[in-house]
């Protein structure tokens, strides 16, 4: 595969003059009064630390792919305005080297507490549970599937975040418990719906959605879809032409890099060890690779 590596990698943003809000294990928010502006670093995290290395394009592909999804969705409410930046204020005009194709304007939310995640395929947490329970997440799956086994429906596994930034996978009544109802089922609805519009998209372009994470905000009493959608970081993108039942096939993610921290004596707690120029190159490789079947178009 070749593409453009001029680019530097950015592992942060600041932007003198521009408040910003927080900073995550990628992605730096900044206040821009009515509305925020997300900008997508090429940092990486695994196991829950960040690496001192960026993987080149990943900030990129992580926005332009989000604002592809939220796009193809836009009759589902969602918190984007715009990743164009030709459009963008023109208080931010003078960072263009840093913000184009990596930053999106998107309204601000009222983040709701749980995170939403669907489920196709067997992988994961979900396979380490279900060998235990032959359950996910309180829901009850036939037995004798195998890894990687494609579930009879996609199922709807909400979760939390804890103070460690680990997941606590929680059933649809600590869902409704913590959300309500009707705000419960609305969100385990809309996950489901834009699941199966992204696994059959993804389909056409030779990737299995295997699962998926998605966030929801609400504001002025309207629930909208936020954070990001449909990505390598959010999501469990396997090659349709690798999938073996009973293999963990390979993601289209940070799996070269996974891969080669557990050759490491390392503990998993930061400071988190340099990653090798090849493990770097192929991780990034993929991440573009993902983006260019999914929308058909040339990362910019």
């Amino acid at each position: 595969m070749r593409f453009r590596m001029e680019i530097a990698p950015q592992s942060s943003i600041d932007l003198p003059g521009i408040k910003k809000l927080r900073s995550g294990k990628v992605r730096e928010v900044f206040d821009l009064g009515e509305t925020l502006l997300f900008v997508a670093t090429d940092r990486l995290s695994a196991f829950d630390v960040i690496l001192p290395d960026p993987i080149p394009h990943k900030g990129a592909v992580l926005n332009q792919l989000s604002a592809f999804w939220f796009k193809r969705f836009n009759k589902i409410d969602n918190h984007f305005v715009t990743a164009n930046f030709d459009a963008f204020p023109q208080e931010l005009r003078s960072f263009r080297d840093q913000l184009a194709g990596r930053s999106m304007i998107v309204r601000k939310t009222k983040p709701l507490p749980v995170e939403c995640v669907v489920r196709g395929y067997l992988a994961g947490s979900g396979w380490k549970e279900y060998q235990e329970s032959q359950s996910v997440c309180g829901e009850k799956l036939p037995p004798e599937l195998q890894l990687a086994s494609q579930l009879p429906e996609p199922i709807f596994t909400p979760a939390t975040k804890s103070d460690t930034g680990h997941d606590l996978n929680i059933d649809m009544s600590a869902c409704r418990q913590i959300l309500g109802n009707e705000m419960a089922e609305r969100v385990r609805d809309l996950s489901l719906q834009i699941y199966a519009g992204g696994r059959d998209h993804a389909a056409q372009r030779g990737i299995i959605v295997a699962d998926t994470k998605f966030e929801f905000g609400v504001v002025d009493g309207k629930l909208l879809l936020i954070d990001e959608c449909l990505t390598p970081d959010s999501s469990r993108f396997w090659p349709k032409d690798q999938y073996v039942l009973g293999q963990s096939p390979p993601s289209f993610d940070k799996q070269f890099v996974r891969d080669y921290l557990e050759t490491l004596d390392w503990d998993k707690t930061p400071p988190a060890p340099s990653l090798p120029q090849d493990v770097i190159a192929k991780t990034s490789a993929k991440y573009v690779e993902a983006f260019e079947r999914l929308t058909g178009e040339k990362l910019k």
